[in-house]
C-alpha cells in the first residue's frame, strides 16, 4: 500500500468523481482507475461501488476512507510544517471553520497580518457551525473550528476549548420604523429573521421571548449565511438578534443599526474545536492567535 494510493482514494471521495479527481491530482485517469483497482486488489475488497452515476463508497470503502482521510492530510500537514518553521513563510493550506460571529468581528483585522506572515498559504474559509464540520474536523480535512459553542458537546477524539463569552444585539437597517424600541416587547409587532447555518434559531428566539414573558416573535425568514441575513435587513423591515459584533464590522455599520434593548441577550461562548492529538500548523496556530487578539475581554 502506497501513500499514493490513499491521495487518490482521498480525492476521489472528496471531489466526487474520478474524472475530477484526476484533473486535481494532474494525473490521467486511466493511470487513477488501475491505482484504485491495485489498492482493491491488494485490500481483498472493493472500495467503490461503480454504476453510471459514478462512484461511491462501499461499506468497506467507507471505513478505509476514513482513516485514510486522516493519513493523507496529515502527511501533508507534516510537510507543510516543516516548509514554515523555517521563517520564510512557507506554503501550505489552511482550513478553517468559522461561525457568523468570528468572521465579523475576528477574522477582518486577522487577514493582512496573516497573509503578510504566510504570504504562499492558501486560506480556505468555511461559514458554518459544529455539528456539520465534526466529520471534517475528525478525518483531518479541516484543521480547527472556532465559532459558537455547540449545543451538545463533541464526542469523545476532539477538544473543545472556551474561549470568551459572548453576547448579542437586535439589528435593523437604518431608519427603521423601531429603531428607537428599548425593550423585547416593543417589538412585539416585528418581522423576524434568523439565522439557519446548519440549524434553525427560531425555537431559540422564542424561548427568550418566552422567559420575559412574551409570545413567540413572527420569523418570516430563515438566513443560510451571513450575506443573506445581511441583504435581508438592509433592504427590508425585518429585524434579527445577531452577535453584538456585527454592530462593528465596517461594511454592515453604514447599512444597519443596533436597537438597544434594555434585556439582556445572551449567545453561546466562543470556543476552538480542534483534535488534540494533531497539533496545528505554524500557519494555522498563527491565525488562531491573530484572531484572538481581536476576542473582547
Amino acid at each position: 500500500m502506497k501513500l499514493s494510493q490513499l491521495r487518490d482514494i482521498v480525492a476521489i471521495v472528496e471531489h466526487g468523481s474520478l474524472r475530477a479527481a484526476a484533473r486535481q491530482l494532474e494525473i490521467a485517469q486511466p493511470l487513477l482507475t488501475r491505482s484504485v483497482r491495485a489498492l482493491e486488489r491488494e485490500l481483498g475488497t472493493p472500495l467503490f461501488e461503480r454504476d453510471a452515476k459514478g462512484m461511491t463508497l462501499t461499506a468497506a470503502g467507507t471505513l478505509f476512507h476514513r482513516r485514510a482521510s486522516v493519513i493523507v492530510h496529515e502527511a501533508r500537514r507534516a510537510e507543510e510544517e516543516l516548509r514554515q518553521i523555517d521563517g520564510s513563510g512557507g506554503e501550505g493550506t489552511v482550513v478553517a471553520g468559522l461561525s457568523i460571529m468570528p468572521h465579523t468581528g475576528l477574522l477582518p483585522k486577522a487577514l493582512v497580518p496573516f497573509q503578510r506572515r504566510y504570504p504562499k498559504v492558501r486560506l480556505q474559509l468555511i461559514e458554518g457551525l459544529f455539528p456539520a464540520l465534526e466529520g471534517r474536523l475528525r478525518e483531518g480535512s479541516v484543521d480547527f473550528y472556532l465559532g459558537a459553542s455547540p449545543q451538545q458537546p463533541p464526542a469523545q477524539g476532539l477538544l473543545l476549548q472556551k474561549l470568551f463569552s459572548n453576547h448579542r444585539a437586535v439589528f435593523c437597517r437604518q431608519g427603521h420604523p423601531l429603531a428607537g424600541a428599548t425593550s423585547l416587547q416593543a417589538l412585539l409587532a416585528a418581522e423576524w429573521a434568523t439565522t439557519a447555518v446548519d440549524y434553525d434559531a427560531s425555537n431559540e428566539l422564542a424561548h427568550l421571548f418566552t422567559q420575559h414573558g412574551l409570545p413567540a416573535p413572527s420569523i418570516s425568514l430563515l438566513a443560510g449565511s451571513a450575506l443573506s441575513m445581511m441583504v435581508a435587513l438592509a433592504e427590508t423591515d425585518l429585524v434579527a438578534m445577531l452577535p453584538v459584533q456585527w454592530g462593528d464590522f465596517a461594511p454592515f455599520a453604514g447599512a444597519l443599526q443596533r436597537i438597544a434593548v434594555t434585556e439582556v441577550l445572551p449567545a453561546p461562548d466562543i470556543v476552538l474545536i480542534r483534535r488534540p492529538d494533531l497539533p496545528l500548523t505554524p500557519a494555522a496556530e498563527h491565525l488562531v492567535d491573530l484572531m484572538m487578539r481581536w476576542a473582547p475581554l
